[in-house]
Formats: structure tokens, sequence, C-alpha cells
């Protein structure tokens, strides 16, 4: 097992990376010194499969939980279901003592995560990521939210979890479909922070993609690492943060005109980050080999590099894309990476070198 800290002062915690972690649950959460009572949140295909275990391990060390349920698929984490999940925390009389497991994907941490900041003012929560995507990226930082029909994450706040636990052995149940898409993620830290890990994966792809314990627990302890990282310097967002959105502002865009339910999230965003490879050609220096380099890998892990878009599409995801966060005076904010490696943010790009990149050009 691997150990990453997240440095944030009192609000200090650490992600946990190995195989048999679920069955170790509840000793973890007695080690952190969290309330005797809690709620699992999960979704009905992780509840089915993980949601006994889950419920055995925090009962065998003396806490009382209930599990609270939620339909699969992105369209669960709204405000209606977050209501949902208040209305259960209510009737089960949960006090701001108590704590949440969040045990899923990124969309159950997400939700889970909006609750905890939210009910009774804000709860301790855990991550119990069961999912690539989710142990590599989304269970880590602190943000939390939920979907409005206009765009992705509009509402949301900074709550940091009390302790993170990537049990390998999840991924094992894991849809090949949902795990090729957390390998998105993993390419994007190459891409930003770290130009070796980027030749690793070019490397390692294939152990990979059959799920190696060893080489995914180097993987994904580096990708937290680089994470826990950015996390430190830039908690809320101010700055260095936004390069973790790398690809980011057109793959949400791609998720909200589509209905949340054509794209998954490592999908949508490993389109995002060929394009604004391609942009980073144009406008950061990045060399042509170097884009070539970040299609194949994406290509070899299964993931789809480009989109098809009519006209009018494409004025909906122009459009979609200025609802997104790092939008500042009406101006759409890209991250962009001048070299393998390492990423700025802030670049202004005019549209017509958008609808160039999303078309596979270079302007």
């Amino acid at each position: 097992m691997r150990q990453v800290n997240v440095p944030l002062g009192t609000r200090r915690y650490s992600i946990h990376v190995g195989q048999q972690l679920l069955p170790q649950l509840g000793t973890r959460c007695l080690k952190l010194k969290l309330g005797a009572r809690c709620a699992v949140i999960s979704d009905t295909n992780v509840a089915r499969l993980h949601g006994a275990a889950a419920l055995a391990s925090l009962r065998a060390a003396g806490f009382s939980p209930v599990l609270i349920p939620l339909p699969a698929g992105e369209q669960a984490k709204s405000l209606a279901h977050a209501q949902r999940c208040y209305r259960a925390l209510a009737a089960h009389r949960l006090e701001r003592g108590s704590f949440i497991v969040a045990l899923g994907g990124g969309v159950v941490g997400d939700l889970a995560g909006f609750v905890a900041a939210t009910y009774l003012r804000g709860m301790d929560f855990v991550q119990v990521p069961t999912t690539l995507l989710a142990q590599v990226d989304s269970s880590v930082g602190g943000k939390v939210g939920v979907n409005l029909p206009e765009g992705k994450n509009l509402v949301g706040a900074f709550h940091q979890p009390r302790g993170v636990f990537c049990d390998l052995d999840t991924l094992q149940t894991l849809p090949a479909r949902e795990y090729r898409a957390g390998l998105a993620e993993v390419i994007k830290y190459g891409i930003i922070a770290d130009a070796a890990l980027f030749a690793r994966l070019e490397r390692d792809m294939d152990q990979l993609l059959q799920k190696h314990p060893a080489t995914l627990e180097t993987v994904v302890a580096r990708c937290c690492a680089i994470k826990a990282g950015v996390v430190a310097r830039d908690e809320r967002e101010g700055g260095l943060r936004a390069i973790l959105n790398f690809g980011h502002t057109i793959g949400h865009g791609l998720e909200a005109i589509s209905g949340y339910g054509k794209y998954l999230h490592g999908e949508a965003i490993s389109i995002g980050q060929v394009a604004a490879a391609r942009l980073s050609q144009s406008l950061a220096g990045l060399p042509e080999r170097e884009v070539m380099r970040i299609e194949t890998l994406f290509a070899r892990a299964g993931l789809p590099t480009k989109v098809k878009l009519g006209a009018a599409q494409e004025r909906r995801l122009l459009n979609a894309m200025k609802l997104d966060k790092k939008v500042s005076g009406g101006e759409i904010h890209f991250v962009l990476a001048p070299r393998m490696g390492r990423a700025t943010c802030g670049h202004r790009v005019p549209e017509p070198t958008v609808r160039a990149a999303l078309n596979g050009e270079a302007a």
C-alpha cells in the first residue's frame, strides 16, 4: 500500500492506495476519530457490488451506518438528488458529529461531498472511490458539487474529505468502458505535470489496460501525488489549480450539449485534451510530434480523440463553454501545454481557432 499526504494545515488528510482497503474501512475510520453514526451514499450498481462489505466493516468497528442509494449515472448529480439525501439524513437523525461515506465513482463522490458540505452547515466525510477516474482525480482536492441543465458543476463548494481510500480491488468489477474513461485523467497528469509519467504510460499502457496490480498502484499513487501537490499550493483554484482542467472546457461542453448521457466524463475530456493539444500547438508552441504522441496514447487507451459536429451543434458547444467556471468577463480561458509535462492557464483563444481544433486542425 502507498500513502500520499495532502498538506492543508488543520484540514490535512491522507490518500491510501492499495488492495484490500474496503474491508479495513471501519478500522481506518476509527483512527480518524469520526462520529459513531454515518451514512453510506452510493449508487445502486456500486451498492450491489460493494455496499455489504462497506457496511459490514463499519459495523464491525462499532459504527452505526445507514445506506442511501442513488440511481447510477451522471443524472443523479443534481439538486433534486441532493435533497433526497438531505431528507434521508434527517429521517435517520444524523447529526453534525456524524459522517458520510462516499462509496462510488465521481458522481457519487461529488454529490456525497456536496451533501456533507451543506447539510447542517457541514459534516465530515470520507471518500471510497471505486472507479479509476475517481481514484486519481475527483476524490482528491475537496471540489464537490452538482450539475444544472445549463452546465456541469455550476453549484458546489470546497469541502475536504477526512481521508481517501483507493481500493484497487474495486477496479476489477469496473466495466471496461468506465475503466478506459479513467485513463483519460491519468494521461492528463503526464501532459500537464510529468513528462516521465507520460513516457511510462506509453511504455506500460498494455499493463494498465490489463489492470496489473503493481503498475496500477504506482501510477494511481503518482497521479494522486501530483494532484495533492497542486491542491496544497492552490486549494480554491485561485490560479495554479486551473491546470487540472486541461481539456475540460471543451469536454464539459460536450457533456452538457449531449445531456450528460452520450459521453462518459473521461471520453469527453479525451476529445477535449486532444483539441487542447492542437490549441497548444497553435498558440503555445507545443511541437506537432507531441500532439501526435498525445493523440496516439488516448487512442491506445481505447478513448475517442475527435468529434464530428454540425454547425448548430458547434454553436451550442461554444455557448455551453461560455458557462464554464473558467470564463471571466465573458471570455473563455483555456489551459494549454507549451511542452510535455507543463501547463499554463488563462489563455484567451479566438473562436475560429477553437473550431479548427475541434475539426482536427492546428490553426
